[in-house]
């Protein structure tokens, strides 16, 4: 078995879509030859627990741990948040409006904690494993962002020990869709930038989750940029349990901030509950998920109140439940200017779940790609309100006849075993 080491900041017990990719990667790298070892923080701010996934972990599988300094107490006490609620990632804001201490705390993330608020774990982590390395040599090292200061970690091990490194992006990292957001000065929007450019010029190899973010990484920096999706275990799903709802259920998994509050499908909904008597008996709207209070105040704003169900977290094995359970799967993506390479997690999952989709983005995004190729729903555009009224419409009409159903025959090739195949071969051409 080769072995690598695998950096990351997200792993079980904590919950949420960053420790997904890792979690699976890591589930199923043995049978591909690599021995994985994984780096994490003892006493992590995770967004959530969830310790169903903690069966995923292989047997005696070496997890190492330090702790590590983070500055969210601080800031919760400044923005007046009890010490043991959980800090949303992406500016989603579920209570209020932002306040000035939230907007002012806006601009000290952005501008003092560089590249983020793990910053204090970087120096302490290079020490660490530059004395563990050294004792227990590995093959080659992953590090996973963001956070990005994982890859400041690798870095740092690259200068000293010469390791062969592979640099995976879940996400952007100045073309993440918040980036605008941190009222960064001009000296601190360079400092990002020309760390992001050290890791993607220091890096073995690099990879990311879409074809169009890593078209932007060689913008950034002219070398060749490896895409591995995300995917789905197969393993987790068993379907001779699960019996379809009875109502028009449509059901969105995960966080939904206020970039993804997808206004005109509020109002196509709405508009054909005011012309449809039946529909009105039937629809239920499941809001699985942290939800931004925009998008709450749009569905209020919009008649839809009384049709709609919000739960704020589920464990994962639940969610693939109701994921498999619902008549229509509803996939808002990011209004921002990176959208055509978003590519969210869930994604998968919807398509292994076998029901249909209704994505509403870029028509030629990365997204509708794989829907599209998957023959698992359809693709509105943002504010084509008319096509998405119509094809509502048709859904519902299929589903009132029995015949809201999809086609998967074409989603093996997003099975996580297949990804970690995909993965293995770039860490074999490492070493």
């Amino acid at each position: 078995m080769k072995k690598v080491l695998i950096i990351t900041y997200y792993w079980p017990p904590s919950g949420g879509a960053g420790v997904q990719r890792w979690l699976k990667f890591v589930k199923y790298l043995r049978e591909f030859g690599w021995e994985p070892i994984v780096y994490t923080p003892e006493n992590p701010e995770a967004p959530a627990i969830d310790n169903s996934l903690l069966k995923d972990i292989p047997e005696n599988l070496t997890v190492l741990k330090t702790k590590i300094w983070e500055p969210y107490n601080l800031y919760k006490s400044f923005i007046g948040q009890k010490k043991e609620e959980k800090i949303n990632a992406g500016f989603l804001t579920e209570k209020k409006k932002p306040g000035l201490a939230e907007k002012i705390s806006v601009w000290i993330r952005g501008n003092w904690f560089i590249p983020d608020a793990r910053k204090f774990w970087i120096k302490p982590s290079v020490k660490f494993l530059s004395e563990y390395l050294k004792k227990n040599p590995v093959d080659a090292m992953v590090s996973t962002g963001p956070p990005h200061s994982m890859h400041l970690i690798a870095l740092g091990l690259k200068k000293k020990l010469n390791i062969p490194w592979l640099a995976d992006f879940r996400d952007p990292w100045t073309n993440i869709d918040f980036y605008d957001k941190l009222k960064l000065t001009q000296s601190s929007d360079a400092k990002h930038k020309k760390l992001e450019l050290e890791v993607l010029k220091n890096a073995d190899k690099v990879v990311c989750v879409s074809w169009n973010w890593a078209k932007d990484f060689q913008k950034i920096y002219p070398r060749e940029v490896e895409v591995i999706t995300n995917g789905f275990d197969e393993a987790d799903f068993d379907y001779s349990g699960f019996k379809l709802d009875g109502k028009f259920s449509i059901s969105h998994i995960g966080a939904m901030n206020k970039d993804r509050n997808p206004h005109e499908f509020w109002k196509a909904l709405k508009e054909l509950v005011d012309e449809n008597d039946s529909l009105k008996k039937d629809l239920k709207l499941r809001l699985i998920g942290k939800n931004d209070i925009s998008v709450i105040e749009s569905v209020e704003r919009n008649g839809l109140k009384e049709f709609t169900e919000t739960i704020s977290y589920l464990p994962h094995n639940e969610v693939l439940k109701q994921i498999c359970t619902s008549q229509l799967l509803l996939l808002p993506l990011n209004d921002t200017t990176n959208t055509l390479g978003i590519i969210p997690g869930k994604i998968f999952e919807y398509l292994a779940a076998k029901r249909p989709v209704f994505a509403i983005g870029n028509e030629n995004g990365d997204s509708a790609k794989i829907i599209r190729e998957a023959h698992a729903g359809i693709v509105c555009d943002f504010r084509n309100k008319e096509k998405m009224k119509q094809e509502l419409k048709k859904m519902y009409e299929e589903y009132k006849n029995g015949n809201l159903e999809i086609s998967s025959e074409k989603i093996g090739i997003h099975s996580r075993k297949n990804k970690t195949a995909e993965l293995t071969a770039v860490l074999n051409s490492l070493v």
